[in-house]
């Protein structure tokens, strides 16, 4: 009997210490140092001059069932017919506008990718209806020369092909898989005539402050031995200046500024709420504050239970308030976070939340920037 006892003692006695041994380790991974995050300088900035560009032309499908244009848009299928065959000198090339809705007048775009392109190379096409056709779809674009938005753009591509829907609730719409091929070379002009790189900073981070800190690292680890070659241009632009040595080839120069690793306190977080009124989404960034203020809203009741001894479900004191105010003597409740983890848990609708913040900012009492998607 003893034997058992002192087996029963000798387990709860392990499990005891396995328990404290779990909680000094949770309080010690709490109370670690937390960990500063790093991250490399192309996730803050862009270089100028490898931005995407998007072509775009005015073109034909044909070869539609029924569902192209009326016979209220035919002259402007033919006479687009006729545009595209004298400037393709093509004129043999069948186009039938009979004006049975085979045909559609449709707006074509592609986008060259940041990193450019060669002659011959393919990228994808998007298409889209100009007038009242149905659909596009089993139709073919007729060939289109894609050009930039101004009227001395050369052809940058020739586009052509079947089209294929994406979604078959919008069917005025589709695309074609590498559906144009590059008649020129377009390449990303990164460098300008001084031998310089134009950094633009991403606008979530635009400000005097990263731009000085950015133009600082990059001093110190790319040229520690002086002279200085990166200067912030404006709170958007940092500027730097190719060293001599490495601009026949700044391929390895670029690839090294490039993965430059940024620490956290480099970066500042300025204080913004973004709201997206479709979604409902909030999100909050830095140190967003809120003067003392009282407040009060359609819908919104604060209410706390408070039973008397001994408590019971069954019979409570309901205590209801209208209006929510934050102690302007406590920091905490002077923060939006706050605010937000008390509609948390007053089931305050979304609609309800965003007008709040709305007057909040409207009435100055809250400090940070409002953004609306």
């Amino acid at each position: 009997m003893n034997a058992e006892v002192e087996s029963e003692n000798s387990m709860e006695l392990m499990k005891m210490r396995w328990m404290i041994g779990t909680v000094m380790i949770g309080l010690l991974m709490l109370a670690g140092p937390t960990v500063a995050w790093a991250t490399q300088l192309q996730n803050l900035a862009r270089i100028k001059g490898s931005e995407s560009r998007t072509v775009v032309g005015m073109g034909l499908v044909v070869g539609l069932s029924g569902t192209g244009d009326s016979n209220q848009f035919l002259p402007r299928a033919r006479s687009l017919a006729g545009v595209l065959q004298k400037m393709l000198d093509e004129s043999t090339l069948p186009v039938d506008v009979s004006g049975a809705r085979n045909v559609a007048v449709v707006m074509v775009s592609a986008t060259i990718p940041a990193t450019g392109i060669r002659s011959g190379d393919r990228i994808d096409v998007r298409v889209s209806s100009v007038y009242d056709a149905r659909s596009l779809e089993g139709g073919e674009l007729f060939l289109t020369p894609l050009i930039e938005g101004r009227d001395d753009s050369p052809v940058f591509a020739m586009a052509s092909g079947r089209i294929s829907i994406e979604d078959e609730r919008l069917q005025r719409t589709g695309f074609i898989k590498d559906g144009a091929r590059a008649e020129v070379d377009i390449l990303a002009q990164t460098v300008d005539a001084q031998g310089r790189i134009n950094l633009v900073l991403d606008d979530a981070f635009a400000g005097w402050t990263l731009a000085a800190n950015l133009a600082n690292l990059i001093n110190n680890h790319m040229a520690p031995d002086g002279p200085e070659i990166a200067v912030a241009h404006d709170q958007r632009n940092v500027l730097v200046r190719i060293p001599e040595a490495d601009r026949a080839n700044p391929a390895t120069f670029i690839s090294r500024l490039m993965q430059l690793q940024v620490h956290q306190s480099l970066v500042p977080v300025g204080a913004r709420v973004r709201i997206n009124e479709q979604t409902g989404t909030i999100v909050i960034s830095g140190d967003v504050q809120i003067s003392p203020v009282i407040i009060t809203h359609e819908g919104l009741t604060i209410s706390t239970i408070v039973p008397e001894a001994p408590a019971t479900p069954e019979n409570p004191q309901v205590r209801t308030k209208v209006f929510h105010e934050l102690d302007p003597a406590q920091a905490a409740g002077r923060s939006l976070v706050n605010l937000v983890a008390a509609f948390n848990q007053l089931q305050v609708p979304v609609k309800d939340r965003i007008a709040i913040i709305r007057q909040l900012h409207a009435n100055g009492n809250l400090v940070a920037e409002l953004v609306f998607e």
